[in-house]
């Protein structure tokens, strides 16, 4: 009987071995893109994990959830154990249910430190284990910025590492279509100075170099905010980025009210935007970019994130049709580096156990990254990985620009409480580009900050 039994065990490991296997994108050792020694090496140091249980849980759904799976399967192939990922529409909600309740999963993985901190504080999470705050350091790009995003106080006060950064998101771009540039004559801008220049050339060519969209339902406002913040990473250092984003530099701080103000030198020109200024905030952000496709283009740049082309006309192609640059830095402040302004998740253990630890030791490998750069939407700081994983090289230019940056901060109003990040900040910007001063704009949402106490 126990013959037959263990028989049964082994018939069943087999199956599940293969199945895990099948479930591979890409087979192991065929494609010399892949790192396939790390994947080696990480299997020979975590065998001990076969057949253990690890639940993830995280905020990717439809297409993303599917793509994080491709992934998760080379972490249960190589270590043989039982990874399984589940979401949530309401995950944020879910994850604080879950967690106070004492029936978290192993794994949390989230897009909000300001969540993830809380939850650290109140000794919901599980510091990281020792040396790796120093390898992210020393193996992203701007690794300093990404130790600081997952560093938070722990229920004993003490600082420590408890979220690792894995899959990124870059604002820092402006898309512009290559055919309207050769036209015209016009070469891609290195500096912001420069940016200005080709910004008058337009106007005095007879065209308008922006369009500039900050409508979005409930959410109008948002789009100004991304550029005010790529620009006073561009005007100040990132520590005074955080000042500004805790409050302890107020909203209405000269430095602060001076990059407000940078920011209406777009969208306050008649001349630098299409439709004019009273176009800005009653055009849709996702209807914006549609201006530099028209003939003649109702505009020639459009600064936003790297999710934009989703909206861009159908069958447009990345590199031919549309292309983007790095939003440039000023040459007057070349100590300033190349900042990136960008958000992405957060991988935190919620329920430790040696299969929890070796999954955020597995994201170390390259392979962890790799096989989601070769589909789609993935970008990462990662300086191992091979840049010719990414899918196209739309990704892959991105991904440069992100794993050389010399600076990386988390997106600003997403920090902020969410009556200020998500609300004053937001109605802010649109009452400037409705005529208010930027000192007067910078008043108003200190106030609501204040308010808050």
């Amino acid at each position: 009987m126990k013959s037959i039994l263990l028989a049964g065990v082994a018939v069943f490991s087999l199956a599940f071995t293969s199945a895990v296997a099948a479930d591979l994108k890409f087979a192991p050792g065929k494609d010399a893109k892949f790192n396939w020694k790390s994947y080696e090496d990480f299997k020979a140091a975590h065998a001990d994990i076969k057949g253990q249980a690890l639940t993830i849980f995280g905020p990717w759904r439809g297409d993303d959830e599917i793509l994080f799976k491709s992934v998760l399967a080379y972490f249960n192939d190589v270590t043989g154990a039982n990874a399984q990922y589940s979401s949530s529409e309401n995950y944020e909600q879910q994850i604080v249910i879950d967690t106070q309740a004492g029936s978290a999963p192993n794994i949390a993985i989230l897009p909000q430190p300001g969540l993830l901190q809380d939850l650290a504080s109140k000794g919901l999470l599980a510091p990281l284990k020792a040396g790796t705050a120093d390898w992210v350091k020393t193996n992203y790009g701007a690794g300093d910025s990404w130790v600081k995003l997952g560093t938070y106080k722990g229920k004993d006060g003490k600082d420590a590492f408890f979220a690792f950064p894995y899959k990124a998101d870059l604002k820092s771009l402006v898309w512009y279509v290559p055919e309207n540039f050769e036209e015209a004559g016009y070469k891609v801008p290195k500096t912001m100075e420069d940016l200005f220049k080709l910004s008058d050339q337009i106007v005095k060519d007879g065209g308008t170099p922006w369009c500039i969209g900050l409508g979005s339902g409930g959410a109008t406002g948002w789009p100004a905010t991304d550029w005010v913040e790529d620009l006073m990473l561009r005007m100040n250092t990132g520590d005074t980025y955080d000042k500004w984003v805790s409050n302890e530099l107020k909203f209405n701080d000269p430095k602060v009210v001076s990059v407000i103000e940078e920011f209406g030198k777009f969208a306050k020109n008649e001349k630098y935007v299409s439709g004019g200024v009273a176009a800005v905030a009653s055009t849709d952000f996702r209807d914006s970019p549609k201006g530099l496709f028209g003939i003649p283009p109702k505009c020639y740049l459009h600064h936003q994130a790297s999710f934009i082309p989703t909206f861009f006309p159908e069958g447009t192609k990345l590199g031919t049709d549309a292309d983007f640059f790095y939003m440039p830095t000023y040459a007057s402040k070349p100590e300033l580096g190349t900042p990136v302004l960008g958000a992405g998740t957060l991988v935190a253990i919620t329920k430790d156990s040696p299969a929890a630890q070796a999954f955020v030791e597995f994201l170390k490998t390259p392979i962890a990254h790799e096989v989601w750069m070769a589909q789609s939407g993935f970008l990462t700081p990662y300086k191992g990985v091979n840049v010719e994983a990414y899918a196209n090289d739309a990704l892959k230019k991105q991904g440069e620009i992100l794993s050389t940056a010399t600076t990386f901060r988390f997106d600003g109003s997403d920090l902020m409480p969410g009556k200020i990040g998500a609300g004053a900040f937001w109605t802010g910007m649109v009452d400037f580009v409705g005529g208010k001063s930027g000192e007067q704009v910078g008043t108003d949402i200190q106030k609501a900050w204040d308010g808050l106490k």
